[in-house]
């Protein structure tokens, strides 16, 4: 079922699904982005260099989606390197190798740029999600740290 899944980038009309299917990672109680306010964001991803939200289509839905950043780099000769966020499948489309799918093509993108690494943040709960990356061939490498800016 999964082979006729197509891996495209997302355009400002898929925008409510998108936000529909990141509250995947919320709580009920968890504010959401409305529409306007992500249709402000969208038009600046659109306008940064190499930077997209992808999404995984499987006739006509959406089902999944990841974004990815092919970040230049003046360090390791000049090779790129790629980060990759907001990885989610639709609950109902887990396990199906729809996340595969998507993972693949975003290491195939990178690949294309002449990235020389792509890296992933995951939450240290999310221990299945960790056993995902590792069966595609991701290591645990190093610390991932995080700070919330003061506003």
């Amino acid at each position: 079922m999964v082979k006729e899944l197509k891996i495209r980038k997302a355009t400002k009309e898929d925008l409510p699904t998108l936000l529909a299917l990141y509250r995947v990672f919320d709580s009920e109680d968890d504010p959401h982005l409305g529409l306007p306010a992500a249709k402000e964001i969208f038009a600046r991803i659109e306008r940064y260099p190499n930077y997209a939200i992808y999404i995984a289509e499987l006739e006509d839905e959406i089902i999944g989606t990841f974004a990815l950043l092919i970040m230049d780099n003046l360090a390791h000769l000049g090779a790129s390197e790629g980060i990759v966020e907001n990885v989610v499948v639709h609950p109902q489309m887990q396990g199906q190798g729809v996340g595969k799918i998507m993972m693949k093509r975003a290491m195939e993108i990178c690949a294309e740029a002449g990235s020389y690494k792509l890296v992933l943040s995951s939450n240290i709960k999310r221990e299945r999600a960790h056993q995902f990356y590792e069966s595609l061939g991701f290591e645990k490498y190093g610390y991932s740290f995080r700070i919330q800016p003061e506003k």
